[in-house]
């Protein structure tokens, strides 16, 4: 494996019968970059990201992903990454402490350090007083910040997040990027799925999806330089349209 990258895909795809949901794509994901895997639904970004996260197996191509095979070792890959998923994944009949808990759990964190890290994330969001209050009981902006928050408490190499900020009003998205951000600053590679055009500008390279195929690949600045475009938008209709 290339030392400089987090992910390498090579001709990677997934046929359901005849039908190619992702066809041979191929890109790499630099360590500690922000990566927008953006397209319309039923592009076949959540397909391709499940491939890439050992959920689900691939019809052709290969792919690293922190230095993993994902056909030898999925469950290397697994203990190496944090996952979001669309559905929202936290129990709404737990509280947020013990959703914490539970998750460091799984990521395999000892005793000690899920008490520190559950500690340390409740003082993060000023929640102490929260802590024992069930998670239907929460915003759905808070809820999606912990789910983020869990995702990466085990420090993992990189984080998948798919659609992460669905449903969310845009000051609350903002400030889940920040999340982001901070997380990308650690050193942890980001790897988001997104249909908001205006989250791709928060990104450092962006892929775009169309029919199971990558059609553009670059900076939020060479896609628009590429399409002669004022935003990411006009740069998704444009490859919508086939211009």
């Amino acid at each position: 494996m290339n030392n400089e990258f987090s992910i390498e895909v090579e001709h990677l795809s997934k046929h359901f019968g005849s039908f190619r949901a992702v066809d041979d794509i191929s890109f790499n994901v630099k360590k500690g970059e922000i990566f927008g895997f953006l397209g319309a639904n039923g592009a076949g970004k959540s397909t391709a990201m499940k491939m890439l996260c050992g959920l689900s197996k691939p019809s052709a191509g290969k792919a690293k992903i922190a230095g993993f095979d994902i056909y030898k070792d999925t469950e290397k890959i697994k203990k190496s990454i944090g996952y979001m998923s669309q559905k929202f994944s936290l129990y709404d009949d737990l509280n947020l402490k013990e959703n914490i808990q539970f998750y460091a759990g799984i990521y395999g964190l000892n005793n000690n350090l899920i008490t520190h890290k559950t500690n340390e994330l409740i003082s993060k969001f000023g929640l102490e007083n929260s802590a024992k209050k069930l998670l239907r009981e929460m915003p759905l902006g808070w809820k999606q910040k912990l789910a983020f928050s869990v995702a990466v408490i085990h420090s993992p190499e990189i984080v998948f997040l798919d659609e992460p900020t669905g449903g969310v009003d845009p000051i609350t998205r903002r400030q889940f990027w920040e999340l982001i951000y901070e997380a990308a600053d650690s050193g942890v590679t980001v790897f988001v799925t997104t249909h908001y055009m205006d989250e791709a500008e928060y990104c450092q390279r962006i892929s775009m999806m169309n029919a199971g195929k990558i059609v553009a690949l670059g900076s939020p600045n060479e896609l628009k330089n590429s399409y002669s475009a004022d935003n990411m938008d006009e740069v998704f209709q444009k490859i919508a349209r086939g211009n």
